[in-house]
């Protein structure tokens, strides 16, 4: 079993894409160059932008097929993280609702990805 875990985008513009995520998070990768960048998450999880065009063998799908959750504690830390994101310019494809998981909102990258905060509603 490996020590570590990471979920590769295939991204345009590798550095376009980490000053993107730089903003984002707050933070800087941890390894960066033309062609790729590397975020490790709170969580742990390494967050890795690879430039499509580099790619063996080539992706063939592109970003929005899936989402990456940033699970939050609270329906506020909801509503503050997308404000904080809307202020430095995230795409936001929907604002924070309630659903039935609970509530949610989603932005997404230059690429497309979709990247989705939200908290799980309490257990009832």
């Amino acid at each position: 079993m490996t020590a570590s875990n990471s979920i590769l985008l295939y991204v345009t513009d590798a550095p376009t894409s980490a000053r993107f995520y730089t903003n984002l998070l707050g933070k800087e990768p941890v390894e960066a160059s033309q062609t790729f960048a590397m975020f490790i998450l709170p969580s742990g999880l390494g967050l890795g932008l690879w430039g499509r065009a580099g790619v063996e063998p080539a992706p063939g799908a592109a970003g929005g097929g899936c989402e990456i959750g940033f699970k939050v504690a609270t329906s506020g830390m909801v509503n503050s993280t997308y404000a904080d994101w809307q202020a430095k310019g995230a795409n936001i494809v929907m604002a924070p609702t309630d659903l039935d998981f609970g509530r949610s909102f989603v932005a997404a990258d230059p690429d497309g990805h979709r990247l989705r905060v939200y908290t799980l509603a309490e257990e009832v």
